[in-house]
């Protein structure tokens, strides 16, 4: 049941455009695997040698309370007013589908990389915060340009980007 339902992350749509292809939006699906294939590449960069794995772990099932909550922009304030709430939900039921030791192995997953405290979580949401930086540079800002988001805005959001690995 659980492999079925997170099927559903290929329509859950994020604000971010597809570098080959500006006019379309990104799925969270693609998001998940862009954001795997950058770790395996700059984990030499992250700071306190994260464990690569767990980190992979984190990667793939972060956004899979998406299917239920929705993508929040991060650039929207009021859409992160329940945002934790809608996701805790969400994280519950998805992985309540699981056998219980998994799903809990996933919930503490999903909760680490939201708390941001451990090496492997700081890499994560860094590589997180650096893909939409990254797509957005390579579409001249077209998401930010549509939802009018400052450079101020960018940089406050995105500094986790170097604190979890300066180099």
């Amino acid at each position: 049941d659980f492999i079925v339902e997170i099927d559903k992350l290929k329509r859950a749509y994020r604000r971010s455009r597809v570098v080959s292809d500006p006019e379309r939006r990104e799925n969270d699906a693609e998001h998940a695997w862009h954001l795997t294939a950058m770790a395996l590449v700059l984990h030499r960069y992250a700071e306190g040698n994260p464990d690569l794995l767990r980190t992979l772990k984190m990667l793939i099932i972060h956004d899979l309370v998406e299917i239920d909550a929705g993508d929040t922009f991060a650039y929207d304030a009021a859409a992160h007013s329940d945002k934790l709430e809608r996701e805790e939900r969400a994280a519950k039921r998805l992985f309540g589908l699981l056998p219980e030791a998994q799903a809990d192995e996933m919930y503490r997953l999903w909760l680490e990389f939201e708390k941001r405290e451990t090496p492997e979580a700081k890499f994560a949401a860094a590589l997180d915060r650096l893909q939409p930086i990254l797509t957005n540079y390579f579409t001249e800002g077209a998401t930010w340009r549509e939802h009018g988001v400052t450079s101020g805005q960018v940089f406050e959001r995105n500094r986790v980007v170097g604190e979890s690995s300066p180099a």
